[in-house]
């Protein structure tokens, strides 16, 4: 029985390192070629997959480093949003007349006691 569980632990980290081998980029290989690293982990059972990933496998890097900047989309780019809708006298006077009756209409509702407050229409 144990000798079944060490060989597959054997088994899975030699297919472990060699698919890690193949996938590793080449020019981020340490210490020896990688086609050499793909040799060494098959030919030697056990210490060929440690040596992989002690000493051949690259270095591990944040993924973001490596990345290229990510676009944003249309709806985070402000001038897009700012070319959507040029600002309108009209309409900025309107808002403004709008914000002018609902902050009167408030301190309206605020001074009389008997008029209906917003917290009692529910």
């Amino acid at each position: 029985m144990l000798r079944a569980l060490a060989v597959t632990i054997g088994v899975g980290l030699l297919l472990y390192c060699f698919i890690d081998a193949l996938q590793a980029d080449p020019a981020r290989v340490r210490n020896l070629p990688r086609m050499l690293w793909l040799l060494v982990i098959v030919a030697v059972p056990v210490f060929g997959p440690l040596a992989w990933l002690f000493l051949g496998r690259p270095l591990w890097q944040a993924p973001w480093h490596t990345a290229p900047p990510r676009r944003r989309g249309p709806d985070d780019d402000p001038d897009f949003l700012a070319s959507l809708r040029p600002n309108d006298p009209t309409r900025e006077q309107k808002l403004a007349q709008w914000e002018a009756e609902l902050r009167e209409r408030e301190r309206r509702l605020g001074d009389n006691p008997d008029d209906e407050t917003p917290s009692s229409r529910r």
